[in-house]
């Protein structure tokens, strides 16, 4: 790896640890399940998140490098992709139905909040999520 991808690599980490510290008070308080997004190798999510996902900590579920292919389902890809396009390139929040992949039990339907957030000069997607009981 080159040393500037590496650089790279820890500046992106350290954005989305700063941000996560900076957020703890929403991410420990929240009864929703909450997620902060960078890109696919680069996010932090809440206990109740990770646990959607049959994660046993946040910390795991963000070793998980890659996002769309592992935890939504197919019929729900499309969808997240167009809302995020959105939020990012038009600075808007988008509420939409999505069926997410908890790794042991299959699909979870939820409908997700998802708003642009800029943090030391770059772009994150924060996700609060809410199970759809049925």
């Amino acid at each position: 790896m080159s040393k500037k991808l590496q650089t790279a690599e820890a500046h992106h980490e350290e954005l989305v640890k700063g941000l996560y510290e900076q957020m703890t008070p929403v991410l420990d308080k929240s009864e929703q399940p909450v997620y902060i997004y960078l890109d696919d190798n680069h996010k932090a999510c809440n206990n109740r998140f990770a646990t959607m996902l049959g994660y046993k900590s946040p910390e795991e579920w963000a070793k998980i490098n890659g996002f769309l292919d592992i935890f939504v389902a197919e019929k729900s890809r499309e969808t997240l992709s167009t809302a995020y396009w959105n939020t990012v390139n038009k600075m808007i929040a988008s509420t939409m139905q999505l069926t997410f992949m908890n790794k042991d039990k299959g699909p979870i339907e939820t409908t997700m909040v998802m708003v642009p957030i800029f943090f030391k000069g770059h772009l994150f997607t924060v996700h609060f999520v809410t199970s759809v009981v049925s």
